[in-house]
């Protein structure tokens, strides 16, 4: 599924994401937000999970969910500040105007499929030290607490394949774990002035590598991501949509396809050959065990979507090379 026609109420509001935004109003304090789709008592979990004191804000923008997300968190959460949206906007879209029309710095954000473990705001308002324009938190696996799901994003920088960050590794090893690119969008800090400067999130993106994407585009402007391992939550994987799904596969196709041409993967042999070798694999694995050609549309459609938009720079640090064993390891365990 590509990112649907801009509808006619957003016009006022969400500015084309390579337009520069105008100035936010006043920040007073560093705010959590949460996008939501149809989480009901699982969004319930995460807001009070946060634990969130006062000085804290928290901003749940709700993406035209139809169950009962909305009033659990009229009913629930009456400091919550919420923004309903008459329909799914998509992820990065959703957040950027939450963001503008609550502005707080830092801007903190957390999926909806979370549970924060006990320390997990301070920790991660703890990493923002000088010079520091990102800061990861570490989601753990709910149904194996003592390994990582994610600690960030990992990018090989010639293919562009993305990966969570110290996935299926035991927790102990995010103490001394360098910090990745930057973090996942489930668990993330920034300073505001960044990822404004950036225009944050690429709202052509509906949802998925949004997080690779702003990650690759703030190590490009010279800005660096830092890791809390004491900020950690438990993760329910891809509980919106659901891990192997057809619908899955098509939104992550269009954002892989959308992003090779953004960065000019395929204007390169080597790389081209070694990127397309590995999106043919992906796709030949999901018609075999799904028996769906979603994911392969999805990422002509995406290229076609990147056609003569502005082209993007791949870092030349903070990505990583890997042999063809290594891609193939962590693809098993996972890639986004």
């Amino acid at each position: 599924m590509a990112p649907s026609p801009r509808a006619p109420w957003l016009a006022s509001t969400c500015a084309c994401h390579d337009r520069r935004r105008a100035a936010p109003a006043a920040i007073v304090k560093p705010t959590v937000y949460i996008p939501n789709l149809n989480g009901g008592e699982m969004l319930a979990r995460a807001i009070g999970s946060l634990a969130a004191p006062d000085d804290v804000g928290v901003v749940v923008v709700d993406n035209g969910s139809e169950d009962d997300s909305v009033a659990i968190v009229r009913d629930r959460f009456p400091k919550v500040e919420l923004i309903e949206l008459p329909e799914n906007i998509g992820f990065g879209r959703a957040l950027n105007l939450a963001v503008r029309e609550v502005p707080g710095d830092p801007v903190i954000l957390l999926n909806n499929d979370v549970e924060c473990e006990a320390g997990f705001l301070d920790a991660l308002l703890a990493g923002l030290e000088d010079g520091v324009a990102a800061v990861a938190g570490a989601l753990v696996q709910r149904d194996a607490p003592n390994l990582v799901d994610s600690a960030g994003v990992m990018v090989e920088g010639d293919t562009l394949m993305a990966f969570d960050y110290l996935h299926g590794e035991d927790v102990a090893r995010l103490a001394d774990a360098p910090a990745p690119l930057g973090p996942t969008g489930g668990a993330a800090l920034f300073r505001h002035d960044a990822f404004d400067e950036l225009g944050g999130f690429d709202e052509r993106i509906f949802v998925y590598y949004e997080d690779v994407d702003l990650a690759l585009r703030m190590r490009a402007a010279g800005h660096r991501c830092a890791l809390a391992p004491g900020a950690r939550a438990l993760h329910a994987f891809s509980a919106t949509l659901g891990s192997r799904s057809g619908a899955k596969f098509e939104m992550t196709g269009w954002s892989r396809g959308y992003l090779l041409r953004r960065y000019g993967v395929l204007s390169h042999p080597g790389p081209a050959a070694r990127a397309l070798a590995c999106e043919a694999a992906i796709c030949a694995g999901q018609l075999l065990r799904a028996r769906t050609a979603r994911g392969l549309r999805g990422r002509l459609r995406g290229w076609r979507a990147g056609a003569g938009l502005p082209s993007r720079t791949v870092p030349p640090q903070g990505t990583v090379e890997l042999s063809v064993p290594e891609r193939l390891r962590l693809r098993a365990g996972r890639s986004r």
